[in-house]
């Protein structure tokens, strides 16, 4: 008996050395978990967790070797969760707690585009009229609405506006993805948008906001050499700002596979540190005495390393950025200290450092796919090398070899992210990666390295001219791509278990060793099999209750074809389904007049009123029975209608209801107090309102 408990303890003391990549993976864990406790923990939670990490760091000293393993293992889940916890803690701002409109001061820290292809600015510095500096967010985000055409927008300068803002919005439905939280974490503390003049009130000051200004004084001349979204493409790739990037451009570069081009990433990274390696190693190499007395290969790791530091602050350091400039700095660290460079250790190392500095990274779409590509290109090189010769490949196939097999590569272990977070697959994705990669290696990256160099001459306009051939051929192939029959495949959210069983069954399967490694497959195909079973909800209602969306045999069925067209967008695209606003709200399921829409779910009947015509038939919809939505608010609705109106929305925030054997299950978005989102709601009173709905189940046609 004891052996037997014994052996798996012996067996991960004989597998060290292969084991460190798991310090990663049970740090994430631990961050995960965090994020999905249904309560916010407080200082006895957080005081268990740190005893746990002393303990474990006792035993590590102190303890018997066959444990070593365990108590590590145990040391980082409660690391990862003390890591989330003191990363939210400080992170806590103001969030604005009303709708507030009138006069916004504040300096332009960022500049962007929203999903209407309105210039956006984030302001910092912010001073809101009638309000208290402690209740003030410590920056917005403001949409420019109409002509702006005086107004040049530069980092640094402060502007004065008059303009709307409200609270960043929570998840459209329950489990979809949540801008508030994503915003707490940002210290974005409202949204909102302007159709007035932004007026300048002060340029930059003095040495404020460098690297910011040189960003946009880089993007513009560029923009200003290559003209059009191919300048603007250039821009964005270089230097991180796409403020210039039309949404149509962006779309088809996303529907294409290709925009991970723009997020600065391992690619990006990559081609750029190459070249300047490759650079500065080949110029060395030019002048035989120096070459004969200095190690050239780490000289330019030195200057490439440098490169990489000013590219990171240069591009905003986002989090793919961060992850390639870790990567990079191990491996020319590597080459600096004589060691292999690109290793899963050197993997988990940029995933620790990440986990600890900024766990939020976590739930993001590309620490997810950037850390899997990664792996798996690794992985994949190491595995597949070891099979094929490469000695009998002639050397004019290398190159196509390596670039064929890494899109392959990166295209396969990205693919299942890419479909849970956006709903689709890119059926021609590797196409057009396989087309644009040369361009992107060849022509951008080097163009824009030489046109540096030159800038201070003033002769950087050739290699801007060679950085806009390789820009136009990428959007070329990005509108040809996204323009063919079936270039996209609409996939349906999956439950919220998948991803991570997928993802412990990838790095089982990876980071194991022996045959038991083979059990990751399994696990993967448990997340395959849970997936094709995720249910999609019968009824969605908007956090706003504006627009309703009931599941019918053809698809989601929308209560208006106008208003609320971001929730209406994301449902849709969580289900699965390419429809339109407009193709979704003609679906046959919802009957009656504007403001009253009846319809029908299981042996529930139901009501969606909005507007004057709503609110005039509320008293007839609520005697009539069944389900209630009510865009607005009810100020003495009676105690027996199974009413859901916005007083209740803003609490619960966007529901979900599901018709089951036993009677309507509703869920909200807002199931627990996190330092994100504000104390819950009574649990028991959609209970109620469930069982009200279902006491009569024949609703009475309700007259606007």
């Amino acid at each position: 008996m004891s052996a037997a408990l014994l052996w798996p303890l012996q067996a991960l003391q004989e597998a060290r050395g292969t084991l460190f990549p798991w310090v990663a993976v049970f740090i994430g864990t631990g961050v995960g978990l965090w994020f999905a406790l249904p309560w916010e923990p407080g200082l006895p939670f957080y005081l268990i967790a740190a005893a746990v990490v002393a303990c474990a760091c006792a035993l590590r000293i102190f303890g018997p070797e066959l444990v070593f393993p365990l108590v590590i293992a145990l040391g980082c889940l409660a690391l990862g969760m003390l890591a989330a916890g003191l990363r939210g803690h400080l992170q806590t701002a103001p969030m604005l707690a009303f709708h507030y409109y009138g006069p916004i001061e504040g300096r332009i820290v960022g500049i962007d585009r929203s999903q209407s292809d309105a210039i956006r600015l984030t302001l910092d510095r912010v001073v809101l009229r009638d309000t208290k500096p402690a209740r003030t967010p410590l920056r917005v985000r403001v949409s420019l609405q109409g002509d702006q055409h005086w107004l040049d927008p530069v980092p640094g300068q402060v502007v004065v506006l008059t303009g709307h803002l409200d609270a960043p919005s929570g998840p459209v439905e329950p489990g979809a993805f949540d801008f508030r939280r994503m915003a707490f974490f940002d210290r974005l503390g409202a949204v909102g948008y302007t159709r007035a003049p932004v007026l300048l009130l002060a340029p930059p000051e003095q040495g404020a906001l460098l690297i910011d200004r040189l960003r946009s004084h880089l993007s513009k001349a560029i923009r200003d050499v290559v003209p059009g979204d191919a300048g603007a493409f250039a821009a964005g790739a270089m230097t991180g700002d796409r403020s210039g990037i039309t949404q149509d451009t962006v779309v088809d570069l996303r529907k294409s596979n290709l925009a991970h081009l723009l997020a600065i990433s391992g690619m990006n990274m990559a081609f750029l540190v190459a070249f300047v390696f490759a650079l500065i190693r080949g110029g060395l190499a030019c002048v035989p005495p120096l070459t004969l007395r200095v190690n050239t290969k780490k000289v330019a790791a030195v200057a490439a390393l440098a490169v990489a530091l000013f590219y990171l602050d240069l591009s905003g350091a986002n989090v793919a950025t961060e992850r390639a400039f870790i990567m990079v700095t191990v491996m020319l660290g590597a080459i600096l200290l004589d060691r292999r460079a690109l290793t899963l250790r050197s993997v988990a190392i940029a995933a620790t450092i990440l986990l600890l500095w900024q766990p939020e990274c976590l739930l993001e779409p590309g620490f997810q796919m950037s850390f899997a590509a990664t792996i798996a290109l690794i992985v994949g090189f190491r595995t597949i090398d070891t099979r094929v010769a490469r000695e009998k490949l002639p050397r004019w196939m290398l190159p196509v070899y390596t670039m064929v097999l890494s899109s392959v590569i990166a295209g396969l272990a990205t693919a299942p992210y890419a479909a849970a977070h956006f709903n689709r697959v890119t059926d021609y994705g590797l196409l057009a990666n396989l087309l644009t990669a040369p361009a992107m290696g060849l022509l951008v990256m080097p163009g824009g390295v030489i046109a540096a160099l030159l800038a201070p001459f003033g002769l950087a306009a050739p290699a801007l001219w060679v950085m806009g051939l390789g820009a136009r051929w990428i959007l070329f192939v990005a509108h040809w791509i996204a323009g063919l029959d079936g270039s996209v495949t609409a996939i349906p959210s999956p439950s919220p278990m998948v991803l991570p069983v997928m993802t412990f069954g990838a790095l089982w399967l990876v980071i194991g060793t022996g045959r038991g490694r083979l059990a990751g497959l399994g696990l993967i195909m448990l997340a395959l099999v849970i997936w094709a079973g995720s249910g999609r909800p019968d009824l969605l209602i908007a956090p706003d209750g504006r627009i309703v969306g009931l599941q019918t045999d053809a698809g989601r069925a929308l209560s208006s074809a106008r208003g609320g067209g971001f929730a209406a967008e994301n449902w849709l695209q969580n289900d699965g389904d390419l429809a339109t606003q407009e193709q979704a709200a003609a679906r046959t399921a919802f009957t009656g007049p504007k403001g009253v829409r009846q319809f029908g779910l299981a042996d529930v009947s139901g009501v969606a009123l909005s507007g004057k015509a709503g609110m005039a038939a509320l008293n007839d919809a609520c005697a009539g029975g069944g389900l209630v939505i009510l865009a607005g608010i009810a100020e003495t609705p009676p105690a027996t209608c199974a009413l859901i109106d916005e007083a209740l929305l803003r609490k619960t925030g966007a529901l979900a209801i599901w018709a089951d054997a036993g009677g309507l299950r509703i869920v909200p978005a807002r199931a627990a107090a996190r330092l994100w989102q504000p104390a819950p709601f009574d649990p028991d009173q959609l209970e109620k309102i469930a069982r009200l709905a279902q006491a009569v189940p024949k609703l009475a046609t309700v007259q606007p």
